[in-house]
């Protein structure tokens, strides 16, 4: 990198909220541990606040999601460092969680595999390289890209919304700091500005919280948008395991009010199920007729409960 080129990087960051000195902080080489986790809890305190300013796009986003799944589309996420590995995290989290195949949701980050445990130096930098990963997994316009990037310059994000807007891919950007090149770049910008991490430029810190519980709401909306949840009770659960067992038992009793017994009883009958084991026992219909509903209803129990008054 050319002086010339450092010096316009240095102005970048200069301008980032998430890259300023934090005042409540200029003294924490001098606290006790007790002292620096309560400053650092107090800063967590407000991630919140500024994940509340952006919900009307998250969920703007989340129902994009939902169109996109049902169109037999796939979810990306695209990012790099603590934001690639935020959307690895989060990705790999859905299927056992909604029973959702692996290839619904997919996260790259920049450097490959070998880049969620140790850097990848100059990956980051290289728009083409996002490029060659969409390109290796096939992106199509029948799927959808978030790019991740707490500073919102990222190349390896910005190359990537690129090539998936020039495919036709609906895009989403989310970022910590305002008027960040992501956000314009995307069809839909999300931005929780986050303000100077506790420790300069830590952006793993409260940016990276930001971005987890932003996240989460998506794909969880999503699930429960697209009938992977019962009242509020995850029953798009097959049972491959003793916990997971035991948990479908439970959600089973949970949400017919039945012993647990008779919950075993529907499992079992149901093929370890959950989702369909509750819609046999609430309707008294067969597990023939349930899945047949169920499949009728796109999954929705209640859409499936409703057909049977």
């Amino acid at each position: 990198m050319t002086n010339v080129q450092q010096d316009a990087l240095l102005q970048q960051l200069d301008a980032m909220s998430s890259e300023a000195r934090n005042p409540d902080s200029w003294d924490i080489d001098m606290l006790s541990s007790l002292e620096i986790v309560q400053r650092i809890n107090a800063e967590d305190q407000t991630v919140a606040r500024s994940v509340a300013s952006c919900l009307p796009q998250v969920a703007q986003v989340a129902d994009r999601i939902v169109a996109t799944f049902a169109a037999g589309g796939r979810l990306i996420y695209l990012g790099a460092g603590t934001s690639g590995r935020l959307g690895i995290l989060d990705a790999v989290e859905c299927p056992p969680t909604f029973s959702v195949p692996a290839s619904q949701v997919v996260a790259l980050i920049a450097g490959g595999e070998g880049a969620v445990y140790k850097a990848v130096e100059g990956a980051e930098d290289n728009p083409q390289l996002a490029v060659a990963d969409l390109q290796h997994i096939q992106l199509s316009a029948n799927d959808m890209l978030i790019g991740i990037a707490a500073s919102g310059r990222t190349p390896y994000v910005l190359g990537g919304l690129a090539y998936a807007r020039s495919l036709g891919c609906y895009t989403a950007a989310i970022s910590c700091n305002a008027n960040a090149p992501v956000l314009s770049a995307a069809d839909t910008g999300i931005c929780a500005v986050v303000g100077p991490e506790i420790v300069t430029g830590s952006t793993r810190m409260k940016a990276g919280t930001a971005q987890k519980l932003i996240l989460n709401m998506l794909t969880t909306t999503a699930m429960i948008r697209s009938g992977k949840v019962y009242q509020n009770l995850m029953v798009d659960l097959h049972a491959s395991n003793e916990k997971l067992v035991a948990r479908a038992v439970r959600i089973v009793m949970q949400a017919t009010d039945c012993a647990a017994e008779t919950a075993r009883e529907a499992l079992t009958a149901a093929d370890m199920s959950a989702k369909l084991a509750i819609l046999h026992l609430l309707s008294g219909q067969s597990i023939a007729h349930c899945r047949n509903q169920l499949s009728l209803q796109q999954g929705f129990i209640r859409n499936a409960l409703q057909q049977e008054k």
